[in-house]
Order: C-alpha cells, then sequence, then structure tokens
C-alpha cells in the first residue's frame, strides 16, 4: 500500500519530490506583472529574461512570470497561497499598496492547535492569489 504524504513524516516511495521548485504564472503583459509581485506583494525579483520571463523568489520557491508559449497554457493560474505571519496587517499594507481584495481576512477552519485565516485577491493579470495565516488559539 502506497503511503500518502504527512506532514513531518518522510515520504517512502524513491524519487519522491522535496519540495516545489518553481510555479509558472501566466500574464498578458509582464511590466505591469512584475510591478505588482515586486512593488504590491513585496517579493525579491531575481532576474528577468526579455521578452517574456521575470524570476522572483518567495521563501526559496521561484516564482516565474510568463506569457503563454502555447494555447494549452493561455489560462489564468492556479492558486497560489501566500503564507503571512499577519494576516490582518499584511491585507492592509497590500491594499494600500494597490492590491485588489475580493474579501476579508477571515477563518476558514479551525484546529484544537490553530484557526486557519484566509484572504484572497487578484493579480493585475486577473489571477487568482491567497493570503493564509495559522493563528494559533489563544
Amino acid at each position: 500500500m502506497a503511503k500518502y504524504f504527512n506532514p513531518g513524516v518522510a515520504m517512502s516511495l524513491p524519487h519522491a519530490p522535496l519540495a516545489i521548485g518553481q510555479i509558472a504564472v501566466h500574464v498578458e503583459d509582464l511590466p505591469r506583472a512584475v510591478g505588482f509581485y515586486r512593488d504590491v506583494l513585496g517579493l525579491p525579483l531575481l532576474f528577468e529574461a526579455p521578452p517574456s520571463l521575470a524570476f522572483f523568489d518567495c521563501g526559496g520557491v521561484r516564482l516565474m512570470l510568463s506569457g503563454a508559449s502555447e494555447p494549452g497554457f493561455d489560462h489564468p493560474a492556479s492558486i497560489l497561497y501566500y503564507r503571512v505571519a499577519d494576516i490582518v496587517a499584511a491585507h492592509a499594507a497590500l491594499r494600500e499598496r494597490g492590491a485588489t481584495f475580493v474579501d476579508e481576512p477571515h477563518v476558514v477552519h479551525r484546529t484544537e492547535r490553530y484557526a486557519l485565516w484566509m484572504t484572497f485577491l487578484r493579480d493585475t493579470e486577473g489571477n487568482t492569489l491567497a493570503l493564509m495565516e495559522e493563528r494559533t488559539e489563544a
């Protein structure tokens, strides 16, 4: 029987992925999108590869912004969930920098150890993003 991922437990399958190395996000207007990810989200820009690629660092995971190289890739990205230390403060700071949110920070799930808070926003290309905080319950 295959073992499934369980946080804190090593996978038993040989050559199983260890971590996400890069995520591609489809963009229509690269300069506009670079401005959002750098200036609004505050991600460090690693480098640009003109005319259609830009790379950011997000906690050791590389985020690649690119146009669609073929029709099958011409669609909005998967939802990326960015961990933040304080979701209310992050929400306020990003809104101040021009981010467009679709909701306010709210609890989506509770465990015995924490409450999972989320809020959703859109980048300049119409992709949905999320902020998340696992807040310890007092």
